[in-house]
């Protein structure tokens, strides 16, 4: 099969499909042809001589990729004029996020093309084994910004997260203890602030709770407890999700004039809609803006601020999908994995994933 990898387009994008290191694993050992957009991992160290040496060809343009290629490997959803060049019968694998976007659902359904999430794709545990790795850098990520923006000059109160001797540490709320969560808690207690997460399972409190002990403080969430502890919050992180679809609002605007000047939210569900009444996407040339006093950080794209370590982790997931999707057609991989047919939201000009429909106001069909 003939694997096609467009450069990334999305403002401050630096990701890439897929790594030399995973060309020569299909090149190589499964026998296909690889097309790489010239300059596709320019951004994080990987030359198109690097691509050349392990067998890929260099295509001139986006869109010698997107006409000859048969599946198309991305990192972020496709822009519009992306979606433009997408045909009947050729396959996507790229993150779509489809819930809170109808135009790019629409886009997807005219093209005929299939089109496979990664943020639905899943595995025996319950997970979602292709967001995890990018779950697990916006997580640490959303610490790290939430302290540049508590600072000062940035729009925030000016509050150092850790605190110094005899001045307390900032207090991080967390919403939601899944993946993003318990890394953002370990970032957060790392850096020395009062850390709390939120979240409705208690089980999954408990194990919080084994993992980190007292220094860590768990809340079951309701809303009486978000805004009790919103009141008195330096950063809040939101980082709830509903696989495929769109996440739910925590935080009201007006729950925003109970909270401190120039404190900071971070929204890391701002890809499936945001968890904030007040958010809306930013991006890493414009990452925050500030409604009723409190600064918003809500870039869509979060890891592509560490382009190279995002690159490396999500890639370590999403080769094997790749070759076997080469390997076998979308159809008979699908057919042979449920947990890769859940990937599957477009297919044929129909959606295929429930909680896309829902969210789109749509029906659906099984894929397979």
């Amino acid at each position: 099969m003939l694997i096609g990898v467009p450069a990334e387009i999305k403002v401050h994008e630096y990701r890439v499909g897929m790594t030399p290191a995973g060309v020569r694993e299909a090149v190589a050992h499964h026998g296909h042809q690889v097309l790489v957009q010239s300059g596709a991992g320019a951004g994080i160290g990987f030359s198109d001589q690097d691509y050349r040496r392990v067998g890929a060809a260099i295509a001139g343009t986006a869109e010698e990729v997107f006409g000859q290629a048969e599946l198309i490997v991305k990192v972020k959803e496709p822009q519009p004029v992306e979606c433009g060049r997408l045909r009947e019968g050729q396959v996507l694998f790229t993150y779509l996020h489809l819930a809170p976007d109808p135009g790019q659902a629409e886009a997807l359904l005219a093209s005929g093309c299939t089109a496979i999430a990664y943020e639905t794709v899943t595995d025996d545990r319950h997970g979602l084994p292709l967001l995890a790795p990018m779950s697990e850098i916006a997580g640490r990520m959303s610490i790290q910004v939430g302290a540049s923006s508590l600072e000062k000059a940035h729009g925030g109160s000016g509050v150092l997260l850790g605190g110094v001797p005899g001045v307390e540490p900032a207090k991080v709320v967390i919403l939601g203890g899944g993946v993003v969560g318990t890394n953002a808690a370990r970032m957060g207690l790392g850096l020395g602030a009062d850390v709390i997460v939120l979240d409705r399972s208690m089980a999954r409190l408990v194990d919080l709770d084994s993992l980190y002990g007292p220094r860590l403080k768990t809340v079951f969430a309701t809303v009486e407890a978000i805004e009790r502890h919103l009141a008195d919050a330096d950063l809040v992180v939101g980082a709830v999700l509903v696989p495929g679809a769109a996440a739910p609002k925590l935080v009201r605007r007006v729950q925003l004039g109970t909270m401190k000047p120039g404190s900071v939210l971070v929204d890391v569900a701002i890809d499936q809609g945001g968890c904030f009444e007040t958010s809306r996407p930013t991006t890493h040339a414009a990452p925050t803006y500030l409604v009723d006093g409190i600064v918003h950080y809500c870039v869509a794209n979060m890891p592509g601020g560490v382009a190279r370590t995002s690159t490396l982790a999500l890639t370590n997931a999403t080769l094997p999908f790749v070759l076997t999707l080469a390997d076998k057609g979308w159809h008979q991989a699908a057919v042979e994995d449920r947990h890769l047919a859940a990937g599957i939201n477009v297919q044929a000009g129909r959606i295929t994933h429930p909680a896309v429909a829902e969210a789109l106001g749509k029906a659906w069909g099984s894929p397979v």
